[in-house]
């Protein structure tokens, strides 16, 4: 497989994760939004691993990005057959159609990072909204079911007598703040699934996910494992913003995507669902002394937050997962150090220092 955004034994891990659900997909059409994202990315070339090694039937996929904060560089790079998987350049909040019949939508276009909400305040509000409502005016011609990726973001800064987060925690976030054109998109476009849900019996599922990370993240995320594995690689000084004292829960991709996987096949329509790692959760400065203890020299100190970052940053962060275990059968497996050694030696092999 040449494929320098993931890694091989990757695939496996997930076809191997979602064994009873892999026949679901078999033969049939799939709509993906942000597909040259990171997440899309996985995604994408697992279903073009699925035609070429798994199924007699392919597939199909229509694939569509606008490449606002991915690179147009790894369409090549991903080796698909384009007799099955159908990629173009466009802008999902304009409206448009499929003349195929679609079995599967999966949403994932938006702008996660907070460097690039931050540049493209108005386009990530599009996205949330009119992307999602043109989705779902898709999903209920074709009888489509759908999966939206909300963000672990919409609870806000949680009180910690709710944590872990369930899904039924509503969220504490201004609809005013630097964030707030992120969180309220998200928001917005998980209410109006649930609203096509009701009105149009639309199946819609909305995912909620925690600190995802893994090989394929750009050098340029701007994110918290890509800046820890940059400064390392240079062997700068890291800067930690804030006390340090902010935690969060990693959650390796191979995992989210059997997630993923699963909320699309076995969801409950119109439900939400956490997808994450709940253990450990762990403190920025922690997560430091981790990566210097079981991977090499990281030099860190702490620092106020610069005025291009968001303030209003959620000071603990970690999902509870229960839903997703009792329904869809859901168990992360990739302990954090594993994941990081995977992800650091991905780094070391293609960020260009």
């Amino acid at each position: 497989m040449n494929n320098k955004y993931l890694l091989a034994e990757d695939l496996l891990l997930i076809k191997n994760g979602l064994l009873e659900e892999i026949n679901q997909f078999e033969g049939k059409v799939i709509c993906l939004t942000g597909a040259m994202g990171f997440v899309g990315r996985y995604f994408i070339s697992f279903f073009d691993f699925l035609n070429k090694e798994v199924f007699k039937k392919p597939l199909k996929v229509f694939a569509y990005d606008n490449f606002i904060s991915s690179s147009s560089d790894v369409i090549d790079s991903l080796s698909l057959d384009k007799s099955n998987i159908f990629f173009e350049k466009k802008d999902v909040c304009k409206s448009f159609n499929l003349t195929s019949n679609v079995d599967f939508i999966i949403h994932a276009a938006g702008i996660a990072s907070p460097y690039y909400y931050r540049k493209y305040p108005l386009e990530t509000i599009n996205v949330g909204f009119n992307a999602t409502k043109n989705i779902l005016e898709i999903a209920k011609k074709k009888k489509s079911k759908v999966i939206f990726f909300s963000s672990s973001e919409i609870y806000g800064n949680p009180d910690p007598k709710f944590l872990p987060i369930e899904e039924s925690y509503k969220g504490y976030v201004s609809c005013v703040g630097p964030r707030a054109c992120y969180d309220e998109s998200k928001r917005i476009g998980e209410t109006l699934c649930a609203a096509y849900h009701e009105v149009h019996s639309v199946h819609a599922n909305m995912i909620r996910p925690f600190n995802v990370y893994g090989p394929g993240m750009l050098q340029n995320d701007y994110r918290v494992l890509p800046n820890f594995a940059v400064k390392f690689l240079k062997k700068e000084n890291l800067k930690i913003y804030g006390k340090g004292n902010q935690t969060r829960t990693f959650c390796y991709i191979t995992d989210a995507i059997i997630g993923f996987l699963k909320v699309l096949v076995h969801g409950l329509p119109g439900q939400p669902y956490n997808i994450g790692n709940p253990k450990p959760e762990i403190s920025m400065i922690d997560l430091a002394k981790l990566i210097k203890k079981k991977i090499g020299n990281l030099d860190f100190s702490i620092t106020d937050y610069p005025d291009s970052y968001p303030a209003d940053e959620p000071e603990r962060r970690c999902p509870s997962i229960y839903k997703a275990e009792i329904q869809l059968n859901y168990k992360p497996e990739i302990e954090l150090v594993q994941g990081l050694l995977k992800f650091f030696g991905w780094c070391e092999q293609h960020y260009k220092l």
